[in-house]
């Protein structure tokens, strides 16, 4: 009996399956985690983004005569090296969504489209302009 127990080597079918089981039931508990994380890091990278826009537009603002830019490529190369994309799109979605006033002098712009409904924020969000900042959500 000793040697017969000895001589069986690997996993019966039905252990394999428990197995298998096990995997599966934490996939599914954290698949839904990495994703809601990868959201959110993918809206502060645009936050960041925003904030790095609004920073240039400040900086062209000082050097014009209190005039914020009529369009996001007069920053370029001398304010940003280059226009930032939002890293949940894929795209350049900022450059459609500035808008600039003369009349009091502002601006904003937003991330268009709804990027970042995945991490919890409403169409046209996180946006970025002259009188608040950063405006996350509405």
């Amino acid at each position: 009996m000793i040697n017969r127990l000895s001589s069986r080597k690997g996993f019966t079918l039905i252990e394999l399956m428990i197995v298998i089981a096990i995997i599966a039931i934490l996939a599914a508990i954290l698949v839904p985690n990495f994703i809601r994380a990868r959201a959110q890091g993918q809206l502060t990278a645009c936050k960041s983004n925003l904030k790095n826009i609004g920073t240039a537009c400040e900086m062209y603002s000082t050097d014009n005569s209190g005039r914020y830019p009529s369009g996001l490529a007069k920053l370029t190369p001398d304010y940003l090296k280059s226009i930032p994309t939002c890293p949940s799109a894929g795209q350049d979605t900022y450059t459609s969504a500035y808008t600039s006033s003369m009349n009091p002098d502002a601006y904003t712009v937003f991330c268009s489209g709804a990027n970042h409904t995945a991490a919890g924020t409403n169409s046209g969000y996180p946006q970025f302009n002259a009188f608040q900042g950063l405006v996350e959500n509405q």
